[in-house]
């Protein structure tokens, strides 16, 4: 399944002050991992700051880099797809380490890979997530610990190191705001 294109509509107001959809279409920012179609990430919208302006018909997400957390200070909103494990059942743990490595590295990210040993998705940034899944099923591992999740669970990920595991048969479509957070001590 090729990564999940959306539609988004963005609001603005006219050179009166007035509501008025500045765009509307489908979401144009999608970043997909170059070693597999079925991974990846469609960005809405980022905020540079908090609180965000709302001034202007700037368009935030286009043409940003794609990166992995948000920017110092700011959020993210993204749509992102799992892949289902058995697609990579044929490959080496060697060699899935390093199509993750490679996926982590191209979101300017791979500092944050971390505990590895449980699975090569693991990973922690300086960041409050709201997750809710969308589509099919997924399991959130933690260190100690994971928890499955079905369509309109959510997960509040608060700066933990996590990983990404689906272990069902279709790609896992979740939705997620990424909001930077002070970072933990240690």
């Amino acid at each position: 399944m090729p990564l999940y294109r959306a539609r988004r509509i963005v609001t603005g107001h006219d050179s009166e002050g007035r509501s008025i959809v500045i765009s509307d279409g489908a979401a144009q920012n999608l970043v997909p991992n170059p070693s597999d179609p079925d991974r990846g990430h469609v960005n809405f919208w980022r905020t540079d700051a908090v609180p965000a302006r709302n001034a202007g018909d700037h368009d935030p997400a286009a043409g940003a880099p794609f990166a992995l957390p948000p920017p110092k200070g700011g959020t993210l909103f993204r749509f992102f797809q799992i892949a289902p494990e058995k697609n990579e059942a044929a490959l080496s743990r060697e060699e899935r380490d390093a199509r993750m490595a490679q996926m982590f590295e191209a979101a300017g990210a791979g500092h944050a890979r971390q505990a590895m040993g449980r699975h090569p998705s693991m990973h922690r940034t300086d960041t409050v997530d709201y997750i809710v899944l969308l589509k099919g099923e997924v399991t959130a591992l933690m260190d100690i610990g994971e928890v499955t999740m079905k369509p309109f669970d959510v997960l509040i990920q608060r700066g933990t190191r996590h990983g990404w595991v689906n272990r069902g048969n279709e790609p896992a479509l979740l939705m997620a705001v990424l909001v930077d957070a002070e970072p933990l001590p240690g």
